[in-house]
């Protein structure tokens, strides 16, 4: 005898034409009301109800964000693929694409500003370091559609000869390391640089904060900025600064001052500073060795407090606004370029990635609240990602049913495939991508993907001459 089973359930959207406006699960952390306030404080809410309402296509584009790989409309079937049985619109690419240009890029970017900052509760680990919250600046390079709107704006770079490559986007966030939600962000063209994008963050940093950054933000007006919200940094120096040794302190560090050009009526403004000289050595397992010195900048000055070794050790968190990147570009993009091809639209479609990104670490963080002295690092964003794109194309969980849960489907996705505790280092193999116009860099890296294991000897400087080992 045959035997089946029957799974009947309810579906709670929003009514009439706002029906297709939804995320998913994820609704509930972006939701109604908040996306309602957005448009209502930016002036975005249509004059009249039409059968694309400013709600549903604010949720359009978060879902592109979700569905990089899918078009316009396959993006607006998912929205409505659970929805059987509604009266529902089924408009063109061209409605939806003239939908998301009256909309503009402000909505995406308050609802972003909205839900960013950090996420992890006080006894989170992996996030506080001697009761300092750690976090990291760093930027990335988003590839642009190569169209003439998108390079008047954003333009390629330039050799000798011609241009070369897609035109690229600067990004520039603030990143609670440890959890890997973005605090804040800022983009632009590519060729102004990392640092003046990060000045611009420079007001979302708190007096608990301790910020992690790399060479590029070594500048001394950038990091008297740090020290001027209150908050203390832990920055590497480029090879191109010789500090000159003030005062050495008992474990090889030295303190010195730091100055910025003269001013008028401000003087030179000098900054005290603590520098932590050390040799890295890395061996691999096929024979390879690699060794490099580190030059760390940091207003931790008091060596018993915060001894060199572990703000060494400490240094390597910045990673984590590495990983922030490869979950942006990796995974929700999947190696894509950008699909929009106007800059307006283009500053629309990064806020609403954003936004969808920082959703889904919200999520990440409640799961692990869930279940204490779970590091977030054993969360897979990639599980999180499938687990939103398919709670869209159910249309479930868009509102909660009875009680309010910390915990929905997507938790439970998170927590029933955790990541191992201590997973085996791995050195990726670094190829040309198809799309790429960039030559290769020869012999630097292998050329297939390898497995390693990694031995680390950190040596302090003692009295900035010989180095003094410690294993």
């Amino acid at each position: 005898m045959l035997e089946k089973s029957v799974i009947t359930r309810t579906i709670e959207t929003a009514r009439g034409v706002f029906a297709p406006g939804h995320l998913g699960e994820l609704t509930q952390i972006v939701d109604f009301a908040l996306v309602d306030a957005v448009l209502e404080e930016t002036r975005a809410l249509q004059r009249r109800v039409r059968l694309l309402p400013a709600r549903v296509v604010v949720y359009f584009i978060l879902a592109l964000a979700l569905f990089e790989d899918c078009s316009y409309r396959a993006v607006w079937g998912k929205l409505t693929a659970g929805l059987v049985g509604l009266p529902l619109a089924s408009p063109h690419a061209s409605s939806l694409s003239r939908a998301r240009r009256r909309l503009g890029a402000k909505p995406l970017r308050v609802l972003f500003e909205t839900l960013a900052g950090a996420v992890a509760a006080r006894s989170a680990p992996g996030v506080w370091w001697c009761g300092m919250r750690t976090v990291a600046f760093d930027g990335t390079g988003l590839q642009l559609p190569d169209r003439a709107p998108v390079t008047g704006r954003f333009p390629k770079r330039s050799g000798a000869v011609r241009e070369f490559g897609y035109p690229l986007m600067r990004l520039v966030t603030l990143v609670e390391t440890g959890t890997r939600a973005i605090i804040a962000a800022a983009f632009g063209p590519e060729s102004d640089g990392e640092l003046p994008y990060a000045i611009r963050l420079l007001d979302r940093l708190e007096a608990n904060m301790l910020v992690l950054a790399d060479a590029g933000f070594d500048a001394i007006g950038f990091l008297r900025g740090i020290h001027a919200t209150g908050a203390q940094f832990l920055v590497r120096s480029s090879a191109t600064r010789r500090p000159l040794v003030q005062d050495r302190l008992p474990d090889g560090s030295y303190l010195t001052r730091l100055s910025a050009p003269y001013r008028t009526g401000h003087g030179y403004g000098l900054l005290t500073v603590r520098v932590i000289e050390a040799w890295i050595t890395v061996k691999l397992a096929d024979g390879t060795v690699r060794r490099e010195q580190w030059r760390l900048i940091t207003s931790l000055t008091d060596p018993a407090l915060h001894p060199a070794r572990r703000l060494v050790t400490l240094y390597h968190e910045r990673w984590q606004a590495e990983t922030c990147y490869a979950s942006v570009k990796a995974t929700l993009l999947d190696g894509r370029v950008l699909r929009s091809g106007h800059p307006a639209d283009l500053d629309q479609e990064v806020w609403g990635i954003l936004t969808v990104y920082q959703a889904l670490i919200h999520t990440a963080a409640d799961a692990a609240t869930h279940r204490p002295g779970l590091d977030m690092d054993r969360l897979s964003f990639t599980v999180a990602l499938n687990a939103a794109r398919d709670q869209v194309t159910t249309a479930s969980g868009i509102l909660p049913s009875g009680t309010a849960q910390l915990v929905g489907t997507i938790g439970r996705a998170l927590l029933d495939n955790l990541l191992p505790t201590h997973r085996r280092q791995r050195l990726k193999a670094r190829s040309l991508k198809s799309h790429s116009k960039y030559a290769p860099n020869t012999a630097q890296h292998p050329a297939t993907a390898q497995t390693y294991t990694f031995h680390t000897e950190i040596a302090i400087m003692e009295k900035g001459l010989a180095p003094r080992s410690h294993r």
